[in-house]
């Protein structure tokens, strides 16, 4: 995952609350291909509920972890330009940027499952023009799992079978969204 925040720092994790969608179109983005169709709100994209456990326990266990930020998930499997990279910094606003997030955040609110995204900052985009070798992201990217496995280790067995639903619209994505 790369920053293109200059204090969202390589090592750092992020549970994002928004996110920019610039994939292309090659990915499955929906269950419901017709007669049926689902407008499914995406509004609040993440489990606030969740969101705020992954938080809670990344701070529990000491690491440098924030919470909110936007994500732009972008197609991959290349890097942004320059260009790019500025234009989501600059004029979008972007906190993070990766390739992992859509279509299964969309999925899931179909499938009202509860979602949230532990996002692993391995470099700064190259917004930051520090070059970055394949090297270090793997090192930071291998200290990065061990702390997510952790979290979810203790967050986990904590969950209630359902989050409370004033923290959670996962859940009932579909009441409104049928069509």
């Amino acid at each position: 995952m790369g920053s293109l925040r200059e204090d969202y720092a390589p090592g750092d994790l992020v549970v994002p609350d928004q996110f920019i969608d610039m994939t292309k179109g090659i990915r499955k983005y929906t269950f419901f291909e017709g007669p049926v169709v689902a407008h499914v709100s995406m509004a609040e994209p993440f489990c606030e509920f969740l969101r705020e456990k992954l938080y809670e326990t990344g701070r529990e266990l000491g690491y440098r972890i924030h919470s909110g930020g936007t994500y732009v998930c972008i197609e991959g499997p290349r890097f942004s330009t320059k260009a790019e990279s500025r234009i989501w910094r600059d004029v979008f606003k972007a906190d993070i940027i990766g390739m992992t997030l859509v279509p299964e955040v969309n999925l899931a609110c179909e499938a009202e499952i509860c979602y949230a995204t532990l996002a692993l900052i391995t470099d700064y985009d190259v917004w930051a023009e520090k070059p970055v070798t394949a090297e270090e992201v793997s090192r930071v990217m291998a200290e990065n799992i061990a702390k997510a496995k952790n979290i979810l280790e203790k967050l986990i067995p904590k969950l209630p079978d359902k989050p409370p639903l004033e923290k959670c619209s996962c859940c009932r994505s579909l009441e409104t969204a049928l069509v």
